[in-house]
């Protein structure tokens, strides 16, 4: 599949990220992209959060791709459940937290979880770093593979975001490309 057959989804996490972040770049050179925004990127509200992904994924007019990196992969699977059946053409799941272990830090993302553990209807890839400090390599593959996802290793990339200096992130782009070539 062609990105320009697709509705790009792009999923940020806790915070919301920011220009420096590779998905915010890829945003901008793939011409289907859209950020789905939230009411409150630092305080998030689970069921705001949830709607706002469905009612993008029911409003997109071509298939969907999703690109979610950390809390907004795991909205994202979340949300999965509720999703009209075969819109959602592949899920790129970037850095997925461990809310059980990051809630104690950060107390606004505990009713994200229970993370559902069945496998999605959708291919999907989650990649994750051995050194990521907001989940365990372990935990990041036990996830990918309850959802059916491949699962990709980014080496020592910390939490694959501008802070741990992945910036534009050319190795993700290729990766993504190569998912969509899949599709």
């Amino acid at each position: 599949m062609k990105s320009s057959q697709a509705d790009i989804l792009i999923l940020p996490g806790l915070g919301g990220g920011g220009p420096g972040y590779w998905y915010e770049r890829w945003g901008k050179k793939l011409s289907t992209a859209k950020r789905v925004e939230q009411k409150d990127w630092d305080n998030p509200d689970f069921d705001d959060w949830l709607s706002r992904i469905q009612s993008a994924v029911e409003q997109a007019s071509q298939p969907v791709v999703l690109i979610a990196h950390s809390l907004g992969v795991i909205a994202a699977i979340h949300a999965a459940k509720n999703f009209p059946h075969q819109k959602v053409a592949g899920g790129y799941f970037v850095a997925p937290p461990n809310i059980e272990k990051i809630s104690t830090l950060m107390p606004a993302v505990k009713p994200f979880g229970n993370v559902p553990t069945d496998p999605l209807n959708f291919p999907s890839i989650v990649v994750a770093s051995q050194n990521d400090p907001h989940c365990d390599f372990k935990s990041a593959e036990d996830m990918s593979f309850a959802w059916g996802s491949k699962f990709e290793d980014a080496g020592e990339s910390g939490h694959i975001n501008d802070k741990s200096g992945q910036g534009p992130w050319p190795e993700g782009l290729l990766s993504f490309a190569g998912f969509m070539a899949r599709l």
